[in-house]
């Protein structure tokens, strides 16, 4: 949050609101401002190949809300990874939705179980819906392989499903170039949705979804029956941040020092316990966090967490994010690096470290 382009951002809101006309400041468009939508699918198509005409675009306050409205108009029953956050499961069950578990290793979520297990087990629905992470899935931090990415869109052609996809951390990837969103490959059966909560900051309330044509018009009329419209203010500075390239240029600086948090991580590691040490280290090549997965033994992860909060650090429990959580799941602790300030990172991962080389 120290990092947020505060310079930018006003500049950008006095080009906006100077240029704006008096309308501006009335009740909008449920889907959004038009300035942005066409900002954004520009930029989408160009940054994450996107296939996003603006008509396409609903803009929300973030992606809570997103994925209500998409329950509430188009979803019953949605499958969605594990694990995953439970925070998510729980805002599709109290929009009306049923959640079932879509396991994922580390290929990514297991479309197999999707097509198969799913369908036919026992007791469960076919999902109308599956939420995927596909870029940079989390807890675990892997990327949904390619030929998943195939089985995936195939599914949804096939059964007329709905392929949600999360973009989390997409705009970065530290290895080689951002992977290419899934929609881009069946934009009339994907939906993508991406927000400014992890590029600018999650105060500003907004996200953004690319529909298929036939959900458009349902999931502006749950948005106009839920707040109306997003603030229209913000979508206006927004837009002229992305016009202006202000918005690019911060995602590349915050590429940069993120990559450097991440190489911070993995040499600290390495150090304390060589190539081969107790520990495992997934998920590094994107995004905010890395999972780092705990031997079979004794030491456990809420051991470790204790430990941390002892230290002042505070992480996450890979235990908290499964469906049905239990010994019988591997334990891991979830390390974000995108939270501590510019000052206090370096102490915060020697205690870490510190943490995890105590007997």
């Amino acid at each position: 949050m120290g990092s947020f382009p505060v310079a930018a951002w006003l500049r950008a809101g006095r080009r906006a609101l100077t240029a704006a006309p008096s309308t501006a400041y009335d009740y909008g468009d449920p889907c959004g401002r038009p300035e942005l939508r066409t900002a954004l699918a520009e930029y989408l198509g160009r940054a994450r190949g996107v296939a996003a005409d603006p008509s396409r675009i609903v803009v929300t306050s973030g992606y809570v809300q997103a994925l209500a409205l998409l329950v509430r108009a188009a979803a019953r029953t949605v499958a969605m990874e594990d694990p995953g956050l439970p925070f998510h499961r729980e805002v599709v069950r109290r929009a009306g939705g049923r959640v079932v578990p879509l396991p994922t290793d580390a290929h990514g979520a297991r479309t197999d179980t999707l097509t198969l297990g799913l369908e036919d087990a026992p007791g469960s629905l076919r999902p109308d819906a599956v939420v995927v992470t596909s870029a940079h899935q989390y807890p675990t931090g892997v990327t949904l392989h390619p030929s998943r990415r195939h089985a995936l869109t195939a599914w949804a052609r096939e059964s007329g499903g709905l392929v949600v996809e999360d973009d989390y951390d997409g705009e970065f990837r530290f290895d080689r170039q951002p992977v290419g969103a899934l929609q881009g490959t069946a934009p009339d059966h994907v939906v993508y949705v991406g927000t400014a909560s992890k590029t600018l900051g999650p105060a500003l309330r907004v996200g953004w979804m690319v529909l298929p044509p036939h959900l458009v018009a349902p999931v502006a009329e749950e948005k106009l029956h839920t707040d109306f419209h997003t603030d229209a203010l913000t979508q206006l500075t927004l837009a002229e941040l992305i016009r202006t390239h202000g918005y690019d240029r911060h995602v590349r600086a915050a590429r940069l020092r993120y990559r450097r948090r991440r190489d911070l991580l993995v040499a600290g590691l390495e150090r304390a316990f060589g190539t081969g040490g107790p520990y495992g280290l997934e998920g590094v090549a994107a995004g905010l966090h890395a999972l780092v997965t705990l031997p079979p033994g004794e030491l456990t992860e809420a051991r470790l967490q204790r430990r941390a909060a002892r230290a002042g650090v505070a992480v996450g429990l890979l235990g908290h994010h499964w469906h049905d959580p239990g010994p019988h799941h591997r334990q891991g602790l979830v390390v974000g690096y995108g939270t501590p300030g510019e000052g206090r990172y370096a102490q915060a991962l020697d205690a870490l470290l510190r943490v995890l080389t105590q007997p």
